[in-house]
């Protein structure tokens, strides 16, 4: 693997939005201004900012910099992922339809049906777009955005993202295609060059990278949409703190290393579970054996470190081995410096409706690794005595 998969990927994400020249001495670090108010020279002429909801300067620089990251021309950030979600859902209005990948984040698809639909009169279905040609089945007269997850959560299903953008332009080039792009980072895929109109993150997870702060984001090329969500911001005011800004502005300086080792780890974690007998079966986008392999390795320059797997068992022996782990710890969420492990089926996604569960694949013995950045030998180790503890017979 390449030191950097975007050329220059690791130069923007130490120096972009950063110039100490901007600043009154120059400072190399930016500096925390938590000030909610600014002094104007004259009524209704301030400097540049008015209000904190409105804007800050260390959230600029966070702005500044994600938007290189992913070569945007714009960039917004949210208070969390899901408030940056709701930004761009605000878009629309009554009697507007939404096409979203059936196998989704577990918050994407429980706001879009218990708020998007019962209370502002949206429309929305969910499609396996695995498979352009059942996208395409579920495109309608009022479809006005498309959302995808690729990898998806928690099955790591590839969408060929330029396939749907074709395939949705080309029914009506109106309809707004979004790409959470959390799994994957800039760092190994940029949907807008593939197509897409705008991209989000959880920020909270690999971008930021130490899980001590919920944010979101929201980039485009179109100043149409930024402008919306500029507007969100002030009229919403669903915006991170400033010391935030400043905590991930500080983590993403070290995104690209992080990620580097996420992939090795993610990968040797995957090959060591395809080839224990206690598996079932791997679900990994690096691996030949993931159905969309070659769409995979066409679209992105790498993996994360998620890695999802079917335990040979039920709900006991995934709750035995989720129990029996000591360097993995049980808790929801990912992209952390630190390995994490849950049980989908009752932690991230136990807002899907049971049948929907049961339709995708989501059992009580998927188990979703978020793989971390510990020794790779210790992290493997850990993995193989909760397995044995968990199965310890094999048949």
């Amino acid at each position: 693997m390449s030191s950097s998969p975007f050329p220059s990927f690791g130069t923007s994400a130490i120096h972009a939005g950063q110039e100490p020249e901007q600043w009154d001495m120059n400072q190399v670090v930016p500096p925390l201004s938590t000030s909610t108010t600014y002094k104007q020279d004259k009524p209704g002429v301030p400097k540049k900012h008015d209000y904190g909801r409105a804007g800050n300067p260390t959230r600029d620089v966070l702005e500044k910099n994600l938007a290189a990251l992913e070569n945007a021309k714009h960039c917004r950030v949210f208070s969390s992922g899901l408030s940056a979600s709701m930004a761009v859902a605000n878009y629309f209005k009554t009697g507007d339809h939404i096409v979203c990948c059936d196998d989704v984040y577990g918050g994407t698809q429980r706001f879009f049906r218990r708020v998007s639909v019962p209370m502002h009169g949206l429309e929305t279905t969910l499609v396996n777009m695995t498979c352009v040609h059942d996208f395409e089945k579920a495109l309608k007269p009022n479809t006005k955005l498309v959302w995808i997850e690729s990898p998806t959560n928690p099955l790591l299903k590839v969408v060929d993202i330029a396939g749907i953008v074709s395939a949705a332009k080309q029914y009506n080039p109106e309809i707004i295609v979004v790409v959470d792009n959390t799994f994957m980072t800039p760092y190994f895929q940029r949907p807008l060059s593939l197509g897409a109109d705008m991209v989000c993150h959880s920020i909270t997870k690999y971008i930021n990278g130490h899980s001590d702060v919920i944010m979101g984001c929201v980039m485009t090329d179109s100043p149409k949409l930024d402008e919306h969500l500029r507007f969100t911001q002030l009229a919403v005011g669903a915006i991170p703190s400033p010391f935030d800004a400043y905590l991930v502005n500080r983590g993403i300086k070290t995104l690209h290393v992080r990620m580097r080792t996420h992939a090795e780890n993610g990968l040797a974690v995957a090959k060591f579970l395809e080839a224990n007998q206690r598996v079932e079966r791997v679900l990994y986008p690096e691996l030949p054996s993931h159905p969309q392999h070659e769409l995979h390795k066409k679209q992105a320059k790498g993996m994360s470190g998620m890695v999802s797997f079917y335990l040979k068992g039920g709900l006991e022996e995934s709750n035995e081995f989720l129990s029996q782990l000591k360097v993995f710890t049980l808790a929801e969420s990912l992209g952390g410096y630190e390995s994490l492990a849950e049980l989908p089926s009752v932690m991230t996604h136990a807002s899907v409706p049971a049948d929907e569960r049961i339709k995708l694949g989501i059992t009580d013995n998927l188990i979703r690794l978020s793989v971390g950045i510990e020794d790779c030998d210790d992290i493997i180790a850990d993995l193989d005595q909760a397995l044995k503890k968990a199965i310890p017979k094999i048949s």
